[in-house]
């Protein structure tokens, strides 16, 4: 995506969707700010990625408990061109829109998706790296997970699914994945999860 994304210049959508049509059949959808999570469900579930326009100013580079334009352009969309992880946002979305009124199911669906594609790390090559939104967009947050203090736990859907998380603070607990297969394989079952970790 270099050519359209990279840091010489503004990205534009037009362009941006070009791209992520072609190679995933995604685009981006400008909202103004956070919206419902039903909505967001909603979205995902028809391909599309929500983007706001407005973007932090120099004192807030460290951390936001809100998205940017740069948090979702520059932090999400890279990884929405590939097909595997576009097929999980995908069905990531339609879970959360067959589920839309059972308020456990929906905060569960939340704190995987904070612990993962906002917060996720991945076991590379060469050590731990980052994969989540909310880390690659945020120079504090980068910096911080390699702490010595900050918690790095193993990728455990169960246990996921019934954190709560804080979104006004930088995280000390992390879950790492072996793989994206892990990641991509948990919508298998999870509604399996479900039903057995949450009740109706």
């Amino acid at each position: 995506m270099g050519n359209v994304l990279n840091a010489d210049r503004i990205p534009r959508f037009e362009e941006l969707n070009q791209s992520l049509t072609a190679a995933t059949g995604w685009s981006i959808e400008v909202v103004p700010g956070l919206i419902p999570v039903d909505a967001f469900f909603e979205f995902l579930s028809k391909k599309k990625f929500c983007s706001s326009t407005w973007v932090r100013n120099m004192s807030r580079l460290d951390y936001l408990d809100e998205p940017d334009m740069f948090h979702d352009i520059f932090g999400h969309t890279p990884m929405i061109i590939l097909p595997e992880y576009a097929r999980f946002m995908e069905q990531f979305g339609k879970l959360g829109v067959k589920h839309n009124g059972n308020e456990k199911i929906v905060k569960g669906l939340q704190n995987l998706y904070w612990y993962t594609i906002e917060f996720g790390l991945i076991k590379g090559h060469n050590g731990l790296e980052c994969y989540g939104a909310g880390i690659a967009s945020s120079f504090g947050e980068t910096n911080h997970v390699f702490k010595e203090l900050v918690e790095i736990k193993p990728f455990d859907i169960a246990e996921i699914l019934l954190r709560d998380f804080v979104n006004t603070e930088i995280q000390n607990t992390y879950y790492a994945l072996e793989s994206f297969d892990q990641l991509y394989g948990c919508l298998d079952n999870i509604e399996q999860h479900f039903s057995n970790h949450i009740e109706p």
